[in-house]
């Protein structure tokens, strides 16, 4: 009786620490996408829990100069889907921003109501690195695990006027959170 209970509070003791390292950081690798699918690995993104939400930390390369929208999908998918017209267009199986509450809005990483996926801009330098960390305050490493991570051809505006989701656009890099 006496080891039973000793194993039972030893496996007790186990699982919190297990989870935890489970769940605290993930090293997303991030690929090239197009209609073709996914194409050459471009870096990682780490992303790590912290007390002021989940700390994105990329060390990407080769990437076009400037701001680009970046985001949690829905599903651990990064390759072609159909587009409204029926053609394969890249990222698509991955679905839309990942929104749990199902709101429909994009309102960016920092107010509540909006997508839950909504990440702060990717800003990659003239020599195509992306390295700058920033946080989501609204998101944990448990919420991204099993999506995807997409990186879009133009910035993101957190609203959907003039254009819908941001006005980002295409979809040119993805790594799948696991």
């Amino acid at each position: 009786m006496k080891l039973a209970v000793t194993l039972a509070a030893g496996m007790l003791l186990a699982l919190p620490a297990q989870a935890l390292a489970q769940s605290s950081e993930v090293r997303v690798t991030m690929n090239r996408i197009d209609a073709g699918g996914v194409g050459a690995v471009i870096g990682t993104v780490t992303l790590t829990d912290t007390p002021q939400g989940l700390m994105v930390r990329p060390d990407l390369t080769g990437l076009p100069p400037g701001e680009h929208g970046f985001h949690v999908h829905e599903r651990p998918d990064c390759g072609p889907g159909p587009n409204p017209q029926g053609q394969p267009a890249a990222g698509l199986a991955a679905g839309g921003h990942y929104d749990p509450e199902r709101t429909g809005k994009h309102l960016g990483p920092h107010k509540e109501g909006g997508h839950k996926g909504d990440l702060p801009i990717l800003v990659v330098g003239q020599d195509g690195r992306a390295n700058q960390p920033a946080t989501a305050p609204r998101l944990k490493v448990v919420d991204a695990n099993g999506r995807s991570l997409m990186i879009h051809a133009g910035g993101d505006n957190y609203a959907d006027e003039p254009q819908p989701l941001g006005g980002g656009g295409a979809r040119i890099a993805c790594g799948l959170i696991r």
